[in-house]
C-alpha cells in the first residue's frame, strides 16, 4: 500500500512539474503561448504614424496584447466596430475570472499597452467601457465573430461587470 501511495505522489509530482515550469518559464517568452500568459514582447515593429482604420483585423481572429505595467502578455480576441477596436474579457463575474484574470485590473491602473498582430506592434491606451452607444454593437461584433449564439450577449453582462470591454485608443 505504501509502494502505491508513493507512486501516486511521484505520478502527482511529475504533473505539477510539467504543469507549473511552462507556465512560469512563460513569463520570460516574447509573447503568450496560446492561452499561457507570456513575458514582454523582444520581436517586432512598432508602428507608427497616423492612427490605423482597424477594419482589417475583421479576418483576424486572435492578437497579443501586452501591459507595459506589469510587462506581461496575453492571447485575445478582437473586434472592430466604425474604424476602432476593441476587446473583451469575459468571466470576470466568476471565481475563477476573479482569480485568474488580472490583467484588466491592471489596465485600469495603467492603460499602456502593446497589441502585436504578427509582426508588427501597436502602441494603445485600454479604455475601459461600461456604458453608452457603442456597447451593444460592440457585443454584437464579439457575438458574430466568436460566440455565434442566437442572440448577442446582453448589455447588462458589462453593466454588471461580468464582460469587460476595452477601446484601444491612441497611445498619451
Amino acid at each position: 500500500m505504501n509502494e502505491t501511495r508513493r507512486n501516486v505522489a511521484r505520478i502527482v509530482a511529475l504533473i505539477v512539474f510539467l504543469v507549473l515550469v511552462p507556465i512560469l518559464l512563460a513569463r520570460f517568452w516574447d509573447g503568450p503561448f496560446g492561452i499561457i500568459p507570456g513575458g514582454p514582447f523582444s520581436s517586432g515593429a512598432i508602428v507608427e504614424g497616423s492612427e490605423p482604420d482597424w477594419s482589417f483585423v475583421r479576418d483576424i481572429d486572435e492578437v497579443e496584447l501586452q501591459l507595459l505595467e506589469p510587462p506581461r502578455s496575453r492571447t485575445t480576441w478582437i473586434v472592430e466596430h466604425e474604424g476602432s477596436a476593441y476587446i473583451a474579457c469575459g468571466y470576470m463575474g466568476t471565481a475563477l475570472g476573479r482569480i485568474w484574470k488580472r490583467w484588466p485590473h491592471d489596465a485600469v491602473e495603467d492603460g499602456r499597452a502593446l497589441l502585436r498582430i504578427g509582426d508588427r506592434i501597436y502602441p494603445r491606451r485600454l479604455v475601459r467601457i461600461e456604458e453608452g452607444p457603442v456597447v451593444p454593437a460592440i457585443l454584437a461584433r464579439l457575438n458574430d465573430k466568436y460566440v455565434h449564439a442566437d442572440a448577442p450577449m446582453p448589455v447588462e453582462a458589462v453593466r454588471r461587470g461580468e464582460i469587460w470591454l476595452f477601446a484601444l485608443a491612441p497611445p498619451g
